[in-house]
């Protein structure tokens, strides 16, 4: 049952908010001599990656504040505000964007934190929020009207009318979108909503829904959004038995490796399982998205930014992958013809998941 004073709140924000003025959508793909290069949004979970991302060529950077308003709220991560001003000074002074993440959904029974949190960011000087939560969204639209606000991929906005319904009620001025659709059904939100759209370009793959993996809820009891990930350190087991390890969640077997196989980080839809009497990857392989090849195809089909995953991830990865991703950007969009580069995915393979690569769903030939 939702407290009183929340349902309160959200007939409010759906009610007491004027919708922004339509925009005009576009009508044309452009030719490759305009294509117009995508923002490079780049993850930052310390100063010091926020720092190696703008040097490196990041347009934007990503990052959270310390505590539940951030899915990647980690020991050893995220910013206090003296960092967040430090790291506002530093993006500005280079050209680039901080955008601060506030994705996970509000405690039902205490929002205020998360409110808190918008009015701190606003106070900090983030270029915009990426927020989830209609509440949030609300709160913010209201009190800090200047304040751009970008759809989380939490939110799971995977339609063009799931969108315009946030930028009537919320004025939402970009989306980021699930990894579930095809090349073709991005290009088609794109056609149908003014908002801007945002993609994932390289980085850890999630076949299920963004942050609500019920096969990840089931095994640890936590809810992927507020615990930032599908596999909380507190439900990894690492067991040895037999001269092999097992790793598990909780009581559930996610594989068996042998004493000199490499070991993964256990995820439920990336784990090993007897199926039919054949024991493999019964769900998904180990492999990281990497967008590079159909990169034109984003930028033609109206893509204004694309996203780098890994606030989780070192600040070494970081630099390496934007670095790599700027060249590419900047190729794409050029008059030169764009093929990706040899040293470009040898470089991308030493930081992807079990050193494969994917398109996910942008490519299902299968259809």
């Amino acid at each position: 049952m939702v407290p009183a004073s929340r349902r309160s709140f959200l007939r409010l924000s759906m009610t007491q908010l004027p919708p922004p003025a339509p925009t005009a959508l576009p009508t044309e793909i452009p030719d490759r001599a305009t294509r117009t290069a995508p923002e490079l949004v780049c993850p930052a979970g310390s100063l010091r990656a926020l720092q190696m991302a703008v040097d490196a060529g990041a347009d934007a950077v990503y990052l959270g504040l310390r505590g539940a308003t951030n899915a990647r709220n980690f020991a050893g991560l995220n910013f206090d505000d003296a960092q967040v001003r430090a790291g506002v000074e530093y993006a500005h002074a280079h050209g680039a964007k901080v955008l601060m993440a506030l994705n996970t959904f509000a405690a039902a029974d205490d929002v205020a934190p998360w409110l808190q949190a918008v009015d701190r960011a606003a106070d900090l000087g983030a270029d915009a929020l990426i927020v989830a939560d209609t509440a949030v969204l609300a709160h913010a639209r209201r009190h800090h009207p200047e304040l751009r606000l970008h759809l989380s991929v939490q939110a799971s906005a995977t339609t063009h009318a799931a969108i315009e319904f946030y930028r009537r009620h919320y004025g939402i001025q970009r989306a980021v979108l699930p990894r579930v659709l095809t090349l073709s059904q991005v290009a088609h939100v794109i056609r149908h909503t003014s908002v801007d759209i945002e993609v994932f370009g390289f980085g850890s793959l999630c076949v299920m829904v963004e942050g609500r993996c019920v096969l990840s809820s089931y095994a640890t009891g936590s809810s992927p959004n507020n615990a930032g990930v599908c596999s909380p350190p507190s439900a990894v087991r690492w067991t040895e038995r037999d001269g092999s390890v097992e790793a598990r969640l909780n009581d559930v077997l996610i594989d068996r490796y042998g004493p000199s196989e490499p070991r993964g980080y256990p995820t439920l839809c990336k784990g090993r399982f007897l199926v039919e009497g054949q024991r493999d990857y019964a769900l998904e392989e180990p492999t990281s998205l990497n967008t590079l090849d159909i990169l034109p195809q984003l930028i033609d089909a109206g893509v204004k930014a694309v996203k780098i995953e890994g606030r989780q991830r070192s600040p070494a990865y970081v630099a390496e992958v934007t670095r790599v991703w700027r060249a590419a950007i900047d190729l794409a969009a050029s008059r030169e013809r764009y093929a990706p580069q040899a040293d470009w995915t040898a470089r991308l393979a030493r930081w992807a998941e079990g050193q494969q690569h994917t398109l996910g769903a942008y490519d299902r030939p299968w259809r």
